[in-house]
């Protein structure tokens, strides 16, 4: 059997964002309601800024595959993300494809984010923060405007440049004004939706900055020490997050240094019906995301199929 090797430059063509959007949605209810394999993050230092991270296994009811991601991360470089997602024959192992993980990764951790947020926020939420003005910050902003109007967008960086190139990127992508922040108060105060994408390791969003009512989706606190929350806030809000026992081991929740007690609901519960979100218009709502595996199979499978019908990509015979 061929395996299909794609890079970026060849994925970017064949991904559908539309088609993305709805299965994420159903992996995430599936995910909650049946999943029987834990989801496992392995992740090591490695010297120097580097680390490596090992997400598994991607499944999903409906897909007769599943993924390994092997990705490296290193904030001093640009991506700061980078590695291969192996897509796999089910029924027999076979490799079908080896993909870019920076790009894709970054696809399904935005738009994931954007499902999360629309989905708990208020229905005529349409001002917009970003703080971390990187490829995660611009692909929140792109699933949330496939979903939603967006009026407005603030965007604060700690590099101002890093901001202004942000900005000029996503004014001239979405058509909607974007204005360049001098702090993340200055940015989130009249924001009804805040995207939080950073390497933070100390919580700089607290209550006294945020207006009644607003959301947050936070997805920097991915692995044991980030947090971009404070406690504070996340004991004042409902807590939504794509797995419970991970947020509460490495993501938000863990950063905070809070416990399980504090997660109201899976998304996928809240999707489903089988749990509620957003109760009422002045709530506070946080969608906490660590990242998971199955998001990297919908992804991958989309552009498999994508690959096959166009040809595109390299053919390799590994078992030659």
């Amino acid at each position: 059997m061929d395996t299909i090797v794609l890079t970026r430059s060849q994925i970017v063509p064949l991904l559908d964002p539309d088609a993305i959007l709805p299965a994420l949605a159903r992996g995430f209810v599936a995910y909650s309601a049946e999943r029987r394999i834990p989801a496992q993050r392995v992740r090591s230092p490695l010297p120097g800024a580097t680390s490596a991270m090992l997400l598994f296994p991607g499944l999903a009811p409906e897909i007769q595959a599943y993924t390994v991601t092997v990705q490296s991360k290193n904030p001093a470089q640009n991506p700061t993300s980078g590695g291969i997602i192996a897509l796999h024959d089910l029924p027999t192992g076979a490799l079908l494809a080896v993909l870019d993980a920076g790009y894709l990764t970054a696809v399904r951790t935005g738009f994931s984010g954007a499902l999360g947020a629309h989905t708990l926020a208020r229905p005529e939420a349409g001002d917009v923060a970003v703080i971390g003005a990187g490829n995660q910050g611009g692909f929140l902003l792109r699933g949330l405007a496939r979903l939603r109007p967006i009026k407005r967008v603030f965007v604060y960086d700690v590099n101002p440049a890093q901001a202004s190139l942000y900005a000029k990127r996503a004014e001239d992508d979405l058509g909607v004004p974007i204005i360049v922040s001098d702090s993340v108060a200055s940015a989130v105060g009249d924001a009804d939706i805040i995207f939080t994408a950073t390497w933070a390791r100390e919580a700089f969003l607290f209550s006294n900055l945020i207006q009644p009512g607003a959301h947050i989706t936070t997805i920097g606190p991915d692995e044991p020490g980030k947090c971009e929350v404070s406690a504070e806030l996340l004991r004042h809000s409902v807590f939504v997050c794509d797995d419970r026992d991970l947020a509460a081991s490495m993501g938000a929740i863990a950063g905070a240094g809070l416990s399980i007690r504090q997660v109201h609901a899976e998304l996928g519960d809240v999707l489903a019906g089988r749990a509620t979100g957003r109760s009422s218009p002045g709530e506070i709502t946080v969608y906490g995301a660590v990242g998971l595996a199955f998001q990297d199979l919908v992804v991958a499978w989309q552009v498999y199929h994508a690959a096959q019908l166009t040809g595109a990509g390299t053919r390799i015979v590994f078992n030659d």
